[in-house]
């Protein structure tokens, strides 16, 4: 009898790790992508990584102001594939991260896809496109569609560059889909925003093969700010077959409770992150908002928006995590 219930336990135990085993969306995910998500899996609720972003065009410059501000180094170093003549730079800076220690997290604000990348950010990727241009770029056959897959598959080429250099990314495109301010912004439904996200996904993951990725959906905490509006998380997420991290973007200190908990719902036990922020939270903030397993101050603002005594504060964190 005893053998009988050390085996059943056994049997049970071993189900149930494998149950909760954390599994990449991408069925043919590199093992350096398992090893990662596995790590954003076992510091949930325990530790959370600093992070900071660097312009494409200054790729050091702000992960250098959180040293000489701190004396640590952030874990998480992110850049973007917004221009076109940076590309390269940040690809070889991110593989250079990755050999120190770093974790690299990249997004792309895509410019419309019929517009030139030359136009840039605040003239092509800020700005809502119509009805009628929104069903041409998310429905296969039309000319905008194909030249959204033009766009795509140019910055798959450099990302297939830190796939051969073995470099996990956490990816982050077309963030902030729940406002009002990109071109693929509050396009809520199944044929909105869902659809763009699972057009790429399919194009990287199935034609590219690009298996580097843990796709992470990046929404802005829900608000209700005049003209400057964030709609709910759920009439904007793919499901949790799209999607290894679900993140947030918090500005202007607004770190609702509710910002985190509803990620925690939505995700249903996938960690969750801070995408982006520019006053950093409080080590008071995370205590409440304990799922949280990363941050990552946006470019310039940790010297623009933070106080220096309050960066170290939060550095010294017992929970923070830096290299």
């Amino acid at each position: 009898m005893n053998k009988l219930l050390f085996t059943l336990l056994f049997l049970s135990v071993f189900i149930f790790s494998c149950t909760k085993a954390p599994t990449p969306v991408n069925p043919n995910a590199s093992k350096e992508v398992h090893k990662l998500l596995n790590y954003l899996y076992q510091i949930k609720g325990k530790e959370i990584l600093s992070g900071q972003h660097n312009y494409a065009n200054e790729l050091l410059r702000s992960t250098d102001s959180v040293i000489a501000i701190t004396g640590k180094t952030p874990v998480v170093w992110g850049s973007d594939f917004l221009g076109n003549s940076t590309r390269q730079d940040v690809v070889d800076e991110a593989i250079r991260q990755y050999k120190k220690g770093s974790i690299v997290t990249l997004m792309y604000h895509q410019v419309k896809p019929f517009d030139h990348d030359s136009l840039g950010f605040q003239r092509s990727v800020k700005g809502m496109v119509t009805d009628e241009q929104w069903e041409q770029i998310v429905t296969p056959g039309t000319d905008y569609y194909n030249m959204l897959i033009v766009k795509i598959d140019a910055v798959a080429e450099y990302l297939k560059q830190l796939q051969e250099a073995k470099v996990p990314v956490l990816w982050r495109p077309y963030h902030e889909m729940n406002g009002m301010w990109f071109w693929y912004g509050n396009r809520p439904g199944p044929e909105g925003f869902v659809k763009l996200w699972k057009i790429m996904y399919d194009r990287y993951v199935n034609h590219h093969q690009l298996n580097n990725l843990i796709w992470v959906w990046n929404a802005n905490g829900p608000r209700d700010w005049k003209d400057d509006e964030a709609y709910p998380y759920e009439l904007f997420y793919p499901g949790n077959d799209y999607v290894d991290v679900l993140a947030a973007d918090i500005y202007k200190n607004d770190y609702k409770q509710s910002h985190h908990d509803q990620l925690v719902e939505l995700g249903q036990g996938k960690p969750i992150a801070i995408g982006e922020c520019g006053i950093l939270p409080t080590p008071e903030f995370l205590q409440q908002q304990t799922e949280w397993v990363w941050f990552m101050d946006w470019a310039r603002f940790i010297w623009r928006h933070n106080d220096p005594e309050k960066v170290r504060e939060l550095y010294n964190f017992e929970k923070v995590k830096t290299q």
